[in-house]
């Protein structure tokens, strides 16, 4: 008996400390209601005192302005402002006086109408900065409330903390001490709130929902040590207690006002954190977490205070990261992740079956019109985002990692079946099926797993894993759920949705986890053609529903010969791969051509884009070197002839898709030149078993190099001759970015590996091939030649630009004349400083014959300009002979040299005067015969 007296008298000393703060926080609050009752009754006072005429305002004995309507649960005799009953706050300002303002003063802008009309009342209070301003404004008036309601919840806490240390009481009555003393607070606040009121003109303003808010805190504490602490009751009786103690936040929130649902909700959250436990997070605290979002959502569900709602979220996001990281595992937050979900939709709108009005909020921010979507739209939005999103922050493995993948595919499959009376939330389903898609791409860990199940690698006679097939069958489950909304409502998003997700899967499996190794080539290119399949019965149901083949019809054919392509990859050579997509680019001409689909020329840029891939990078050119002959003039002629075949097919006004097939169309059949060039010079029987130097090294390489780049560059411009806006623009940059290539390429082969200062035995300086069809005609002449056929035929480029292109065009040709003349005399090895006699009289026989050949252009065009060109070669000629043969040439070979001079320029000039003659400045270019050499 003696024991347990002293037990008790323990126990009421700490209750009685308890108490202490309390009755300061009344006190307090009563002196300040007497205070500023007090200011109010002298400046009211002060104003009737400094007023003419009759006082508008109410005199000390006149009856009271009429009252808003009452609360429900309100004394009858307390006259307040809000129909909702709540206290005026920051969330719900009250009414101001009329009469607060100084008198001649404009009166305030009325707030938002406490009173909401009917149309008001389904319509969410959202957050908005000058919530925010009027929060932090309560904060500092009266920011003691706050201290006392935390005051108060940590002395529940640390009450049953208490009892813990002092060890005064059995574990059981611990728990049972913890919850009498949060329900004594919250009967203290309703006792409080049932007598004086809440209201900010009542004395105990913002009491009953500190008492009230502590004692919620200290219940859930309680109940949460009970479990964590003692074990005395399992998860059933744990989630019924909190379900009692969550309702009755409900209950109390709709009597109080949002500030004692903020309070149980933060209380709530952070009970598991303040109270503790031995053995860390247990799984079943995502439970406690889930139950704190549905109850501030259920709050706001009636009461329309949406800041609650967030607050909610937020609160069961941030537990739910806690207690994974705590050790709680990881499929319980995957799972509580998935499930926050549908409470998000389904809470807020008091619906099982959803009716959110539109526009989506994809829709809202395409169009930027103004329309932004309610409240409850962007809350589910908002949190779905959240809830998937996480899913990239974790790389499961193992069965936690197929469980993500389920999960996601799930919850993908609900939102696609489940929300078709919501067009508020027809994006909504996008979001879990992209972060599917990425996981796909990003799980390395998973990825390292099949890698490591490769056949060659696991036990004998033992099968592979069915994760490739698992993932790729949830894939065309997604599609099969989105092409049914897209039949169910004749949206182009959700048919989109159903043709991206199933291929795109099968894409990313096939590049990043490599299932033939795994699975076997058949058995994985039957998976892809079973999707290809699935996209051909799309094809023929979105037909049928639309009447004719449309828009839905072209975009799952598409994705179906994709895959086709992909199948085909997996099974066929490199150039049956490339066939392949050369034949998917006809067939997408075709159906542009059929249908009017202007979205075909994406897919048509976009293939052109990979062919040009193919032939250049992978397999490209490398393979081309090696591999038979017949695949390396199939692939590359192939994509010609698909490309002319798409020309033909594809409907007036297709600039784009029809200048990417031009272009891919001539380049092709330069690539084959380039790589049947390769073929013959880096095996060239001439240089026996030592030949084999780099072609990259070479003179030869750095045109094979260069030549492609130049073709593109010339088509380009061609092309942009007769183009428009963007296209005329798309054009002229990619014939930069060629032009800048395949210069490059020819300035190395004119400096670096020119032949003519070649090492010595340096295999990369010989000149191959016969005398004048060499390896110099092809790295100069072919070039010279191109640059000076082509800028004339080239519209675009300005005159003075075309001039330039074509003198450097004429330097290329004069360096292939030098260099053969050199290799005629030297062999294939021009390098070095020795110059024969007979080499110097070559140099000038070519001179006088260029010069020769110039002047008789110049009369059959009748071009004085080019009059002057050839007199000025000539004049070249006459200068090399006396100042460089006459020191060069010795004996016989002089006087012959001088003699053929003579008699050569003798001719020449004869024949210029009679050209001078025959030429007037109106048959000319512009030029004057009195000013010809």
């Amino acid at each position: 008996m003696g024991e347990g007296f002293l037990i008790l008298l323990a126990l009421f000393a700490v209750l009685a400390v308890l108490a202490l703060p309390v009755l300061v926080i009344v006190l307090f609050v009563q002196l300040s209601g007497v205070r500023e009752r007090l200011s109010l009754l002298e400046a009211r006072v002060a104003r009737q005192s400094g007023r003419e005429g009759p006082a508008t305002g109410a005199e000390p004995g006149a009856s009271p302005r009429p009252a808003a309507p009452l609360t429900a649960a309100a004394p009858p005799q307390r006259p307040v402002t809000q129909v909702s009953g709540d206290a005026a706050g920051p969330w719900n300002p009250a009414t101001p006086d009329p009469e607060a303002h100084p008198p001649g003063d404009p009166p305030p802008a009325p707030p938002r109408p406490a009173v909401l009309a009917a149309s008001d009342q389904n319509r969410p209070l959202v957050l908005r900065a000058d919530r925010f301003a009027a929060l932090f404004h309560w904060l500092r008036e009266n920011w003691v409330y706050a201290v006392a309601a935390i005051s108060l919840a940590l002395a529940g806490v640390f009450f049953v903390q208490y009892g813990i240390e002092a060890g005064l009481l059995p574990p059981p009555l611990r728990v049972a001490a913890g919850v009498a003393f949060g329900l004594a607070l919250i009967a203290g606040g309703e006792w409080l709130r049932r007598r004086f009121g809440d209201g900010a003109e009542s004395a105990t303003a913002y009491l009953p929902s500190v008492f009230s808010g502590a004692g919620l805190v200290a219940v859930f504490a309680a109940v949460t040590a009970g479990r964590l602490m003692y074990g005395l009751y399992g998860p059933e009786t744990t989630f019924a207690a909190l379900l009692l103690t969550a309702a009755g936040a409900i209950v109390l929130g709709w009597l109080h006002g949002p500030l004692l649902v903020a309070i149980g909700l933060i209380g709530a959250a952070a009970a598991p954190f303040l109270v503790g436990g031995a053995d860390g997070a247990a799984p079943w605290l995502y439970g406690h977490y889930l139950l704190i979002a549905a109850a501030g959502l259920a709050v706001d569900a009636w009461r329309r205070w949406a800041w609650v709602s967030v607050l909610a979220l937020v609160l069961a996001h941030l537990g739910l990261g806690a207690m994974m990281a705590a050790g709680a595992g990881l499929s319980g937050w995957m799972v509580a992740q998935a499930l926050l979900v549908p409470l998000a939709i389904i809470i807020p709108e008091r619906r099982l079956m959803p009716r959110h009005d539109g526009p989506a909020v994809s829709l809202a921010l395409w169009r930027r019109d103004g329309v932004w979507p309610g409240f409850a739209v962007r809350l589910a939005a908002g949190n779905t985002l959240a809830a998937v999103g996480q899913f990239l922050l974790i790389a499961p493995e193992g069965t936690e990692g197929l469980l993500a993948f389920v999960l996601l595919a799930g919850l993908t499959l609900l939102l696609l079946l489940w929300l078709t009376e919501a067009p508020g939330l027809d994006d909504l389903a996008a979001l879990p099926a992209a972060v599917f898609l990425i996981q796909l791409t990003i799980n390395t860990r998973m990825i390292y797993d099949w890698f490591i199940a490769a056949e060659s690698l696991r036990a004998p006679e033992t099968a592979g894993p069915m994760t490739v097939t698992l993932l790729l069958g949830m894939a065309a489950l997604i599609s099969a759920a989105a092409a049914w909304r897209s039949l169910r409502n004749g949206t182009l998003a959700h048919a989109m949705m159903a043709i991206l997700v199933a291929p795109v899967a099968a894409g990313i499996l096939e590049m990043l986890w490599d299932p033939a190794p795994v699975i076997g080539v058949y058995p994985w290119a039957l998976h892809v053609m079973a999707v290809a399949a699935g996209m051909v019965g799309l094809a023929v149901a979105f037909a049928r529903a639309d009447g004719q083949p449309g828009r839905r019809t072209a975009w799952a054919t598409l994705a179906a010969l994709s895959l086709i392509a992909l199948s085909l990859f997996i099974l066929t050579s490199a150039a049956a791969l490339t066939l392949a997509l050369a034949v998917l680019l006809v067939a997408a001409a075709a159906l542009d051509r059929r249908f009017a689909l202007p979205e075909m020329g994406w897919f048509i840029q976009l293939g052109a884009a990979v062919l040009s891939w193919r032939l250049v990078i992978d397999p490209g050119i490398i393979w081309a070197d090696s591999a038979p002959i017949l695949s390396v003039l199939l692939s590359y002629l192939g994509v010609a002839a698909a490309c002319l075949a798409g020309l033909r097919l594809l409907p007036a006004g297709r600039l784009l898709p029809r200048s990417v097939l031009e272009s891919l169309g001539l380049a092709a059949p330069a690539l084959l030149v380039n790589v049947l060039l390769l073929r013959y010079l880096s095996g060239h029987p001439d240089g026996g078993d030592v030949w084999s130097p780099d072609y990259n090294t070479t003179h030869w390489g750095m045109m094979l190099n260069a030549l492609p780049w130049l073709v593109l560059a010339a088509t380009q411009l061609w092309r942009a001759a007769v183009s428009e806006g963007f296209a005329r623009k798309l054009r002229i940059g990619l014939a930069c970015g060629a032009t800048l290539l395949a210069g490059w390429g020819l300035a190395l082969g004119v400096t670096a590996f020119n032949p003519l200062w070649a090492w010595s035995g340096d295999l990369g300086g010989r000149v191959l091939g016969p005398p004048i069809l060499d390896t110099l005609a092809l790295a100069y002449a072919l070039p010279g030649l191109l640059l000076v056929l082509l800028p004339p035929r080239l519209l675009i480029l300005p005159r003075k630009l075309a001039r330039a292109v074509q003198l450097i065009g004429v330097a290329f040709l004069v360096l292939y004349v030098v260099t053969e003349i050199r290799r005629l005399w030297h062999g294939p090895w021009i390098n070095g400083d020795e110059v024969l006699q007979g080499e110097l009289y070559s140099y000038t026989l070519a001179m006088l014959l260029t010069g020769a050949a110039l002047l008789w252009q110049a009369i059959a065009k009748r071009s004085l300009t080019l009059q002057r060109v050839a007199m000025a070669v000539i004049a070249l000629t006459v200068a090399k002979v006396f100042l460089w043969d006459a020191s060069g040439l010795t004996g016989l070979v002089r006087v012959l040299s001088f003699a053929g001079l003579g008699l050569s320029l003798a001719a020449l000039a004869w024949l210029n005067r009679w050209a001078r003659q025959s030429m007037t400045p109106e048959q000319g270019d512009g030029g004057s015969p009195a000013d010809t050499p």
